[in-house]
């Protein structure tokens, strides 16, 4: 019974008009709720692993109402409600649909026959992996290939760099080439860049990067199954022959790459005002697609195949429930970083910049990829977008070193967290599912640290100085 006022209130048209939050009213106090979430995300499974596992759902809604309650004391029920509204309905909803449509067609194909996690398997896959995610996006690419890689480890005794590799290359760095794969570089196709721009100016980079993290990856593999082998048992009984079971769920994932597509391309000028959160045909045909896409995967695949893929919603559940306190929270920190000049991160953009105004592609690559790690690197991509001035075919031209930087700045240092690109945490939770026990959130960093950060360092004075 009381969760009807808060339903009255959000949808009630004459409170939920659309309204942009005032950054003038913020401060940096009020990023205090977002730092609590992240802490809650890093130190809440190691201190209190029972605790976390039984109510990370209500830890991140304690976070969510620790901004939402002091906005509406300070700036009214209405502005409140239409900054919620805005932010569940046109930013969080499309985000949980495309994983779900995603985690569902993946996890319906299982990949079966004699794989063994050797060195050479493991950075074959990976290398497959990272050709895939610009095509299939890094989320569709990592739920495809999580699975078949962890059963093929699971005679392993030490898996942890397999999968912290696979976050690096597939997960991330891999995404690099198309807007289809990573969301900062779709956000860039919507407002004008090419779609094989990125392909041409940040193509060099993503080989590199992927290149150098492969044959790291191969020397620490190689190292640990010299030194340890195999388990005397192999878990995973071995098949006759290699094959896909459930091969059917190709079309619901091509399926969703041409709902991602249209909603870029398609432009009917037709846009809905839905309790005052203004929705675009195209996004509405998207977005319900999705679900008709997430219906079909369920209903095509073949009756066993979710099974013997060991497939769970929980680590989509995971996901989901976390998403909703750092999309709510992380609200008044990109409304100040959207001010710019004017707002309280005005030190942070002068760094950007030369004295006489001039762009410095190696600071926006550091400072969006920084802030892509612990932020959704997708509006962080947009946010540095319009700040180095917002003009696609300007940006594509003269600004082509800037823009080359924001986008590999977003798309790769998306991999220095968990919480920098969703299919981190997914790929997180699929293998905790499985039992490998995962680094911490701080644990996790210093693998990206220690490993990535070099690569990422070692590029961006090679390519952005």
């Amino acid at each position: 019974m009381r969760t009807w006022p808060l339903l009255t209130l959000l949808l009630t048209p004459s409170l939920a008009q659309a309204a942009s939050l005032d950054a003038s009213a913020f401060g940096p106090l009020w990023a205090l709720p977002f730092v609590g979430m992240l802490l809650s995300i890093a130190l809440g499974p190691l201190l209190a692993p029972r605790f976390w596992h039984h109510h990370f759902g209500k830890v991140a809604l304690f976070w969510a109402a620790c901004f939402v309650l002091p906005l509406a004391a300070t700036q009214g029920l209405g502005v409140t409600a239409a900054a919620v509204w805005h932010t569940l309905l046109a930013e969080y909803l499309p985000f949980v649909l495309l994983l779900v449509a995603l985690f569902t067609a993946s996890g319906g194909i299982y990949v079966r026959g004699n794989l063994h996690g050797s060195p050479a398997l493991n950075t074959g896959l990976m290398a497959l992996g990272a050709a895939l995610a610009s095509v299939m996006g890094t989320t569709g690419a990592s739920m495809l290939l999580i699975r078949p890689l962890i059963r093929a480890n699971d005679n392993r005794r030490h898996v942890v760099h397999v999968i912290v590799f696979f976050i690096f290359i597939v997960s991330n760095a891999g995404g690099s080439l198309t807007p289809l794969g990573d969301p900062p570089l779709f956000l860039g196709f919507l407002q004008g860049v090419s779609f094989f721009w990125t392909v041409r100016h940040v193509g060099p980079e993503m080989l590199f990067v992927v290149g150098l993290l492969l044959a790291m990856f191969y020397a620490i593999d190689r190292h640990w199954y010299a030194k340890e082998g195999v388990l005397p048992q192999d878990p995973t009984p071995d098949t006759p022959r290699l094959g896909l079971d459930g091969a059917i769920n190709f079309l619901p994932l091509g399926l969703v790459v041409g709902l991602v597509l249209l909603s870029g391309l398609w432009k009917p000028g037709v846009v809905f005002d839905l309790f005052g959160t203004p929705l675009a045909l195209q996004s509405l045909v998207r977005d319900v697609g999705l679900i008709g896409v997430t219906l079909l995967s369920l209903a095509l695949t073949p009756k066993g195949v979710r099974e013997r893929n060991q497939f769970s919603w929980a680590p989509m559940a995971e996901v989901a429930k976390l998403f909703i306190g750092i999309f709510l929270t992380m609200l008044p920190v990109l409304v100040m970083l959207q001010a710019g000049l004017n707002g309280p991160f005005a030190g942070l953009v002068q760094w950007v910049s030369t004295a006489e105004g001039q762009p410095i592609p190696l600071a926006y690559y550091w400072l969006s990829g920084w802030l892509s790690a612990f932020l959704d690197n997708a509006p962080t991509y947009l946010v540095f977008f319009n700040l180095a001035g917002g003009d696609a075919a300007q940006l594509m031209a003269s600004g082509a070193a800037t823009l080359a930087a924001i986008s590999a700045g977003s798309v790769f240092m998306g991999a220095m967290s968990y919480i920098g690109n969703a299919p981190n945490f997914m790929v997180k939770a699929i293998a905790e599912d499985r039992g490998i026990a995962m680094p911490s959130f701080f644990g996790y960093m210093a693998w990206s640290c220690g490993l990535l950060l070099p690569v990422l360092a070692l590029m961006s004075w090679i390519f952005f100085r």
